[in-house]
């Protein structure tokens, strides 16, 4: 018998995380999910541990509860139901979320996790629930519908081939579909985004991270990825604190050069970030940092020995858009930390994720050959 499979009649209990020991267990569930996927990168359990914590600045706007399903003594699932109140200000106070959901193929499991989590969220007054969100848009989000035979980046959610089926068997109705592209960085910038790269160059100044101004920096990022972002489906702002923390934890793994800023004429208009990808360094840690961990991660950073990297962030002032001026801004963000990731042996990018309805940036990624590789999924249901 798969140590997935259960044997007749076996009960199934779902229990609230409420103690240290309890987020322990909602922690380690995937190692039990997961035991038979190697394309599987298993989280560090330090980092998990924070970032279900009070120090997290989503539980500043933001309420939750989590739960584990056991099985036969087995912790078999886990899953959480969270309120954002600056989703409601923006969406409706009758709109929640569950997300972290992790479960063997197991219907009843399922079952018992989406009762736990709309049994909470309905006592709280959500008719509208959608997920997974881990725990907001700005983190992971979506369950993989397509791209299993590749390992996930950093950041980037991973699933077995069954969470779609189990999540649709509870009632939940596809919403949006996000998109990762992968593209070589050695790509040839076509003729048309040269064309536009040279006609408005004289207007645009591209700069590297200023580290000595680090603050100040992050502010003007984030006040630059919520203009460029809120009219797209599902926005939420970065939070001032929200941005600190993500800038502080890239802080010491990021070259200067992998955040790449445009002015026009002065002022800042676009930006790019581009992240090595860890996980060719976590798959190899299982969870820890301790005790060699911690060093095998940053030296592998600094011998230039990853292969891959990450774009999770860019954006361009939405003044900008649909002219040939946010063109030009995006396709020179885009082709120019180029450079520096080929001298630090990067020879492939992820950029993730991408709405599917996004026709303008998924044209730009087309032009310059990348390809299309994963899909994600974000689910919905009216309790």
């Amino acid at each position: 018998m798969n140590k997935h499979d259960k044997p007749g009649n076996s009960k199934v209990t779902v229990r609230p995380v409420m103690s240290y020991r309890d987020m322990g267990k909602f922690i380690d569930v995937p190692w039990h999910v997961y035991a038979d996927d190697p394309l599987w990168v298993p989280p560090l359990r330090l980092e998990r541990r924070f970032h279900f914590s009070r120090f997290n600045p989503f539980f500043k706007h933001g309420e939750w509860q989590a739960w584990v399903a056991f099985q036969n003594g087995q912790a078999v699932g886990r899953i959480s139901a969270q309120i954002d109140s600056l989703h409601q200000e923006r969406y409706g106070t009758d709109s929640g979320h569950f997300g972290l959901f992790e479960c063997i193929d197991d219907a009843e499991v399922c079952a018992a996790l989406m009762l736990n989590a709309e049994a909470w969220l309905a006592s709280r007054q959500i008719r509208r629930v959608s997920g997974p969100f881990n725990l907001s848009i700005n983190q992971e989000c979506g369950i993989l519908v397509d791209g299993f035979d590749t390992p996930p980046v950093i950041m980037m959610p991973h699933s077995p081939r069954w969470y779609g089926r189990l999540l649709e068997e509870q009632g939940y109705q596809p919403v949006k579909d996000l998109l990762a592209y992968k593209v070589r960085v050695d790509f040839e910038i076509p003729r048309v985004m040269q064309i536009l790269i040279n006609r408005f160059s004289p207007k645009i100044k591209l700069r590297t991270l200023n580290r000595n101004q680090f603050d100040a920096e992050m502010e003007m990022l984030r006040d630059i990825f919520n203009d460029a972002w809120s009219e797209n489906w599902g926005f939420i702002p970065f939070t001032r604190e929200e941005f600190a923390e993500l800038g502080s934890s890239l802080r010491l793994l990021l070259p200067d050069e992998f955040i790449q800023v445009a002015e026009v004429d002065g002022k800042p208009s676009a930006f790019m970030v581009g992240l090595p990808n860890l996980n060719e360094v976590l798959t190899e840690l299982n969870g820890s940092l301790f005790p060699f961990g911690w060093l095998k991660l940053v030296n592998r950073i600094r011998n230039h020995q990853i292969r891959t990297g990450r774009i999770p962030l860019m954006g361009v002032r939405k003044q900008f858009h649909n002219t040939p001026l946010g063109l030009a801004l995006a396709c020179l963000v885009i082709d120019a930390p180029r450079q520096a990731g080929i001298a630090r042996g990067i020879q492939e990018v992820e950029m993730s994720w991408i709405l599917e309805d996004n026709v303008a940036m998924r044209s730009i990624l087309d032009s310059i050959g990348s390809e299309q590789y994963k899909r994600y999924r974000i689910y919905g249901k009216t309790l």
